[in-house]
């Protein structure tokens, strides 16, 4: 929680600043309202939790009725929660809550189309590091809660040699060594290959995921009948919502879709008050 309270401390204080001038302005005395958090469109809740986090650090008081919890499929009209307040302190947590909310929902609502374009397969769906900087915490989980599995969260817990690394140590079976004498024996190691002769190269250096870079169906079914097993494989590039079921039938067990975080749409959520 003290991440998420980071990340909601920043983000009203770049909203709020030295005030809300227009409720200032316009609600300058206490006033009693309700608020209820309204559906604009079919959605995967995610989110639900941090929305409710907002309003209580912008009203301590504030009473916060969820109707629906994460990882519920939504129509549009329906009600999400219903907030009851002052209005002056409502309408200030408003942009904030929606904000996190709507984006959370997003991500959760695409990694849910992708886990369902690969069900039946052994492909698991999964993250990237490409996150909006500052809401990776959340992005990650709303990945969760589409079915989606994460990667690494950052480069702190976990190894992925790619191609830079290669060149820069002088090739995967250098790069995979040092790691390899670097790391406790609870991380593993992936590397990031381009050709099925830096697949073989990355199997023989004991690499325990070999990465799969914008290779095509038929190369990706090709290292499947190499690696045997003896690794985990993980598809990357080229991974969208007309490609993705061909390229998990090809036997890889992981499928990593960096349009989880950095391409998904916001979804639509408003806020309709009603004052005493």
């Amino acid at each position: 929680m003290d991440a998420i309270d980071r990340i909601i401390g920043q983000a009203l204080e770049e909203d709020i600043h030295t005030g809300d001038i227009t409720t200032l302005a316009v609600v300058p005395e206490s006033r009693p309202a309700r608020a209820r958090l309204v559906a604009k469109e079919g959605l995967l809740l995610a989110g639900i939790d941090v929305a409710r986090r907002v309003f209580s650090c912008v009203d301590p008081q504030v009473v916060f009725i969820p109707r629906f919890r994460d990882g519920d499929r939504l129509e549009k009209g329906d009600l999400i929660a219903e907030v009851t307040g002052d209005a002056f302190l409502l309408l200030q947590a408003e942009r904030v809550a929606l904000n996190l909310m709507q984006r959370m929902c997003g991500v959760a609502t695409l990694t849910a189309r992708y886990v369902e374009a690969v069900a039946g397969t052994k492909a698991r769906v999964v993250d990237t590091r490409k996150t909006t900087p500052g809401l990776r915490v959340l992005e990650k989980y709303a990945v969760r809660v589409g079915g989606g599995t994460n990667h690494r969260t950052g480069l702190y817990d976990g190894v992925l040699i790619k191609e830079n690394h290669i060149a820069a140590a002088g090739g995967i079976t250098a790069a995979v060594g040092r790691a390899r004498g670097y790391i406790p024996h609870t991380l593993r190691i992936e590397v990031e290959t381009e050709t099925l002769e830096q697949v073989h190269e990355a199997l023989s250096a004991g690499a325990d995921i070999i990465m799969l870079d914008n290779m095509d169906c038929a190369t990706m079914r090709r290292a499947v009948e190499i690696v045997a097993g003896r690794a985990l494989l993980e598809a990357s590039g080229g991974v969208n919502l007309e490609t993705v079921r061909a390229i998990a039938e090809t036997g890889v067990d992981i499928v990593s879709v960096g349009a989880l975080t950095h391409s998904f749409r916001a979804m639509d959520i408003s806020m309709l008050l009603e004052t005493a």
